[in-house]
């Protein structure tokens, strides 16, 4: 009887770390150009960009539906390169009582970078399933965004 979870994966990329995290902690608002079919929109709240403590919205499709989350920019850490956000509202929260995600990039010797997401969530009930398809929404557009950033190294 889990209602509490925790699910992570690792995963390599391209692009070196830096560039990666700067994406998800700095960048968020560029991410709809970079994968548009996940990512429609992301529109600052409070705070500002880059900023731990902000508050951000996502209009996001998953699974074929339009959703949307509000999350705060729970943590920043720009020496382990790791972004932590916490959804305060939006369509997960009518599943999950807390819900927070983090995206980390650690480089590789040789080049690129080593990926890993957590997903922490805790399920309104049990008859909730765990996450997978956030887990891999997240892999899915992590992919795109080392796709544009190997693009834009190359131009």
């Amino acid at each position: 009887m889990t209602v509490h979870g925790k699910m992570e994966i690792d995963f390599e990329i391209k692009a070196p770390a830096d560039k990666f995290h700067d994406v998800f902690s700095c960048r968020p608002h560029h991410i709809p150009n970079i994968s548009a079919d996940k990512i429609q929109g992301v529109e600052m709240h409070d705070g500002d960009w880059g900023k731990a403590g902000s508050i951000i919205s996502w209009n996001y499709t998953h699974d074929g539906e339009a959703k949307v989350a509000k999350e705060l920019i729970e943590a920043i850490d720009d020496e382990k390169n790791l972004t932590t956000f916490r959804v305060l509202e939006g369509d997960l929260m009518k599943l999950y009582k807390n819900f927070v995600f983090s995206v980390q990039a650690t480089s590789k010797e040789g080049g690129g970078s080593i990926v890993h997401l957590t997903i922490e969530y805790e399920k309104l009930s049990e008859e909730v399933t765990e996450p997978y398809s956030m887990l891999q929404f997240g892999v899915h557009l992590s992919k795109d965004i080392d796709l544009h950033l190997m693009e834009q190294a190359q131009a």
